[in-house]
């Protein structure tokens, strides 16, 4: 549970509104109240918080240093919380225009937040009703007409199914700081990589196929290296496995084993320090994220809207 002292989502925005306006009455005005309520709920804010937010005088009202440096916390927050906003709402389908959309979890936590907001601001009629699956039941899901429009991270498209490339990603081999990879300057081989348990997806999601897909690749080109394995696939079986992104980061922090994971979902954690990026020598890992529908149809209505949308913003 949050403290009782981090203030509300509307007092968050009473205080933007102020450092973007620069008075309490402007602000009042945007937010369609009077300029006494916004100053009592800044006070209150205040009060909870022992932190002055804001310097009073006869001729108005400043940010305090404090109230500067809560404003630049308060604008990520509010961010963050358009995003779950449009995410919320692309649980409900009860009104009259409304596309199904079924995603692999790379694309629907990291890319399709965004576009939703953008979809939600320019067609706010339009409801979505959002499924986070692997890849292959994307595809499924698409076929079978149960989703109007799927986005897939995997290396091979499903028979029936036509595509646009929505982005590019690359896939990331991570480490918690203690392990030994983390020291290795010039980073692993494809062999090397092939021959370790990873902590992985299930077999079916896009990220492992891209993984094995590329390393086959690899192992196939170098004639220093033998693609043969017990299994008969060339890669090592999997350490853990486990049904989502965040578990298989979650399990890396935790010291399990090293992982393969889109940039999109270690950014974060490298760039703090949490998680080792280590470089693989004659691998490509990088992959492109596509969009998907029957083959032979075009999308309309709803899903051509969020096309025209990722395709605006990348």
């Amino acid at each position: 549970m949050l403290s009782p002292w981090v203030p509300e989502l509307a007092t968050l925005e009473l205080l933007v509104a102020v450092a973007e306006t620069g008075s309490l009455g402007r602000a009042a005005a945007r937010a369609g109240t009077s300029q006494q309520a916004v100053s009592a709920r800044l006070r209150r804010a205040e009060r909870a918080m022992g932190v002055t937010l804001l310097q009073r005088s006869p001729r108005g009202a400043t940010l305090s240093r404090e109230g500067v440096l809560l404003v630049a916390w308060a604008r990520e927050v509010l961010a963050a919380a358009q995003v779950l906003e449009a995410g919320v709402a692309a649980l409900r389908v009860e009104r009259d225009a409304r596309v199904r959309i079924a995603a692999s979890l790379t694309v629907a936590e990291y890319l399709l937040p965004q576009w939703l907001v953008r979809l939600a601001a320019e067609h706010p009629d339009t409801a979505v009703s959002l499924e986070a699956i692997n890849s292959v039941d994307v595809a499924e899901r698409v076929l079978s007409g149960t989703a109007d429009l799927g986005f897939v991270e995997g290396p091979d498209l499903a028979d029936g199914l036509q595509e646009t490339v929505v982005a590019q990603d690359r896939l990331r081999v991570v480490v918690a700081p203690g392990h030994p990879w983390a020291r290795r300057r010039r980073g692993i081989s494809a062999a090397e990589l092939a021959s370790t348990r990873l902590v992985q997806r299930e077999a079916a999601s896009g990220t492992r196929q891209s993984l094995e897909a590329a390393l086959r690749t690899a192992l196939d080109a170098d004639p220093r290296t033998d693609s043969r394995s017990a299994s008969g696939t060339g890669l090592a079986p999997a350490l853990l496995e486990l049904a989502s992104t965040s578990a298989v980061r979650s399990a890396v922090l935790g010291g399990a084993g090293p992982a393969v994971l889109s940039e999109f979902a270690v950014a974060e954690e490298v760039r703090a320090g949490r998680l080792v990026q280590v470089p693989v020598l004659g691998v490509d890992l990088r992959r492109l994220l596509r969009a998907v529908w029957p083959l032979g149809t075009t999308p309309t209505g709803p899903a051509r809207d969020l096309l025209a949308i990722v395709a605006r913003t990348g």
